[in-house]
Formats: structure tokens, C-alpha cells, sequence
């Protein structure tokens, strides 16, 4: 299936490994809240597939995430973020039963920071900040 903010594909001798590479290039990989509910799907769906062992989150050489979209955000009113389910998809990341590992190279900043701090592995790259 295709997504808009994301590329999905099976790795490992096996197939068991579910990679997820966040794909906003030209934005650094900013987080905007279509692309948190896409990832927290995604993510779902490899955690309930019986084929996938564990999960790789990863981003570009840039950046992993260059933290929230400012350009969404300020089409956002500030009762926007305080919605019950704003951060409902988000908060489902920690809840993940397989093991999820951020693959950070690049910048890891603000919400990609929080959102490797949500794995429960880091590798880090030489390029890692």
C-alpha cells in the first residue's frame, strides 16, 4: 500500500524486521500531525502482523526528525493541541508489544527526539545530533 509521509518495507533474511523510514525529505522529516497519525497506523499494523519480530524507525541522512512542522503549526489555533485525541496516536508508539528501534542519523530534534526517546533501542549514527 502506499503512504504519503512514509516508505514501508519488510527487511531481513526473513522479512521479520517492519522498516519505516520517515519521507518529508525537503521538510527534514517534521513531524505534522497527518504524518504522527500515518506512522501510529503503520506502526499498529506491523505490531499486529505476525511476519514482523521487531520495528526500525529511521529518517534520512539530514535529519531523523527536524522537530514539529512549523508550517503546520501555524495553521493550528492553541485549542488545537489541547484535544483529547491529539496526542492519542502518538502516546500509542510507547504501546507497541514489539520491540521498536530509532535508527537516528542527523538531527533528532524536539519531537524526534521524543519519538526515539519512545523506542525502546537507539542506535545512533556518527551523524547523530
Amino acid at each position: 500500500s502506499s503512504h504519503e509521509y512514509l516508505l514501508v518495507e519488510k527487511k531481513g533474511e526473513k522479512g521479520c524486521v517492519g522498516l519505516v523510514t520517515l519521507n518529508r525529505p525537503k521538510a527534514l522529516n517534521a513531524l505534522c500531525e497527518p504524518m504522527m497519525v500515518e506512522m501510529a497506523s503503520v506502526l499498529r499494523d506491523l505490531d499486529n502482523d505476525p511476519t514482523v519480530a521487531a520495528m526500525v524507525i529511521t529518517g534520512g541522512e539530514k535529519a531523523f526528525v527536524a522537530g514539529g512542522d512549523i508550517k503546520f503549526m501555524v495553521t493550528q489555533q492553541f485549542s488545537d493541541f489541547l484535544r483529547p485525541n491529539f496526542l492519542v496516536q502518538w502516546n500509542g508508539i510507547t504501546q507497541l508489544r514489539k520491540p521498536t528501534i530509532a535508527a537516528v542519523n542527523g538531527f533528532a530534534l524536539g519531537g524526534g527526539c521524543e519519538l526515539a526517546m519512545m523506542c525502546d533501542i537507539i542506535l545512533a549514527g556518527e551523524k547523530a545530533k
